[in-house]
């Protein structure tokens, strides 16, 4: 009589082993790349000139390669950006060494003599919505050198971003009664961002210096 050999039972190893990978997929971390969430302009027609900026109308930022500021020509910290940027943008008092200010409907008119219709029904709704609400020409002009810290570029963004969210923040409450991060009307949040659009412009990064 033939001796029966023992066999080990290997049919359930491929659903172990699935389920091991499920496992290792659903617990491991993956890197994700990080990075600044900026909506960039639509590039402009082919036929249209490049548009001269008056100088009152730049608000400059320098960061050197040992993360110090020169804001306008004066050393500045990050703690003082948020305020700056917001009173720059604001200009409240109408200082004319500040940005100059341009009607929703003026700009309009000239959206339509350019041929940007779909701006130009944007706009409208605007106008509709807030008024004829006079737009800052503000422009932020950052430029960083090529061994300043991302911590620090990060740093700089943030205080922008938190100078333009509060200056939203303040005309939504003054128009709509809640902050601009609660506005659940489409044409509400794009008649906020028309009065006040982000106007971040980044140059390619050079040795800007870092001499103390």
């Amino acid at each position: 009589m033939a001796r029966l050999k023992p066999e080990i039972n290997a049919g359930s190893m491929a659903d172990i082993a699935f389920l091991l990978l499920i496992f290792f997929l659903v617990t491991a971390t993956m890197d994700v790349d990080s990075g600044l969430k900026r909506r960039l302009p639509p590039l402009p027609a082919k036929e249209q000139a490049p548009t001269e900026v008056s100088r009152r109308n730049v608000f400059e930022i320098l960061i050197n390669s040992h993360d110090e500021l020169l804001i306008n020509g004066t050393h500045g910290t990050v703690e003082a950006i948020r305020k700056q940027v917001i009173d720059f943008i604001s200009n409240p008092a109408e200082d004319p060494a500040k940005p100059e200010k341009e009607l929703l409907s003026v700009r309009k008119t000239r959206e339509a003599e350019q041929g940007n219709f779909a701006e130009v029904e944007a706009l409208q709704q605007a106008i509709e919505v807030l008024g004829d609400y006079p737009v800052s020409q503000g422009i932020i002009s950052l430029q960083n050198d090529r061994g300043t810290s991302y911590d620090m570029y990060l740093r700089v963004h943030n205080e922008l971003t938190a100078a333009y969210t509060h200056l939203r923040d303040d005309l939504s409450r003054r128009h709509f009664g809640v902050a601009y991060a609660r506005l659940r009307d489409k044409r509400h949040i794009q008649a906020i961002d028309k009065a006040i659009p982000m106007n971040i412009s980044e140059a390619e990064p050079l040795n800007v210096g870092g001499a103390r």
